[in-house]
């Protein structure tokens, strides 16, 4: 495989994909960047947005294993990680793998559990293993995870504390679909389509998890000039100094801006990182991580509107 194939690879996923998604083209742009990156996503929409569809959808096309864990004020941590258990017969006590060992987990609405429960992915997350009883268990690769959370209805839920944010790689918006878009959806299920069966929908599996793994060192190889790198460490800089934000981008977030560009370029048939790149996945890697002033919410401003500010505010390399 060369730098090359991984936008061939892009578009033979992003095809395959249409069969299935209707008008969700950015959204799962992102989680192939994500997953390709390395990095976990958030999903907000309101429910029935094909948040667990698409991605079911990337699973399958990937051909990696898919296990979805709703998330529950009464959910345990060892209902994630796992528990040991004692064999009668052995006389000895095994380890009994929780949902987190898979390799594309669903945390459908994450903020509806307690911190305690919300923190137990920290580690997963961050270096792709799991502790119990002083053991250590590696997950298998590539492991990402894509929690939901309904941006509505905040009636029993549990924010989620920035320690934990900031390991999202990017936030991503699911609005509602326009009437043209839903249409085509209801024209499908109308012939048939069944969100439960995706093979009736002719969906086939694409790529080998190692064809990822090979990808992502492709991705490395990705040239990004000086000049990119001051732009990249001058808007989280300018987030920190902004007048209408109390917690600007952290390193990490400049680091994730970093290999998200370097993964878009590759995914757009470049070998280098332009401005642009660098200006698409900012807002998304942002907007979960930024902490705004009142006084910037009662004129009206959201996350969103603020990182276009910040964008308009860095000049641009050349």
């Amino acid at each position: 495989m060369q730098l090359a194939d991984v936008q061939t690879m892009y578009r033979a996923l992003r095809k395959e994909a249409d069969k299935v998604l209707v008008g969700l083209e950015e959204p799962f742009e992102l989680l192939v960047i994500a997953l390709l990156t390395g990095g976990h996503v958030l999903l907000e929409g309101v429910p029935g947005t094909a948040k667990t569809l698409m991605a079911k959808t990337l699973a399958h096309l990937v051909q990696a294993k898919f296990t979805r864990v709703q998330f529950t004020p009464d959910l345990m941590p060892s209902d994630i990680l796992g528990t040991s258990v004692f064999d009668v017969t052995s006389g000895k006590f095994y380890l009994k793998k929780g949902p987190v060992f898979t390799q594309l987990l669903l945390a459908d609405e994450i903020n509806r559990a307690p911190a305690k429960t919300q923190s137990a992915l920290l580690e997963a997350m961050e270096e792709r293993q799991v502790s119990l009883e002083g053991e250590r268990y590696a997950l298998d690769a590539p492991f990402m995870v894509a929690a939901t959370q309904n941006p509505v209805e905040y009636e029993g839920t549990y924010p989620l504390p920035e320690a934990q944010l900031d390991r999202f790689l990017f936030k991503v918006l699911i609005p509602y679909s326009s009437q043209d878009i839903e249409i085509e959806v209801l024209r499908r299920y109308h012939h048939g389509f069944d969100a439960h069966d995706l093979a009736t929908a002719g969906l086939q599996a694409l790529l080998p998890p190692q064809a990822i793994a090979e990808a992502r060192q492709l991705i490395t190889q990705v040239v990004v000039e000086e000049g990119i790198l001051n732009y990249i460490a001058r808007i989280a800089a300018a987030s920190r100094q902004s007048p209408d934000i109390v917690l600007g981008a952290s390193t990490r977030a400049a680091t994730h801006v970093l290999l998200a560009s370097k993964t878009y370029a590759a995914l757009q048939g470049r070998n280098y990182v332009t401005p642009d790149d660098v200006k698409f996945v900012t807002p998304p890697v942002y907007r979960h991580r930024l902490l705004l002033k009142p006084e910037a919410e009662i004129e009206g401003l959201d996350a969103d509107a603020v990182i276009r500010r910040l964008l308009g505010q860095v000049e641009v390399p050349r």
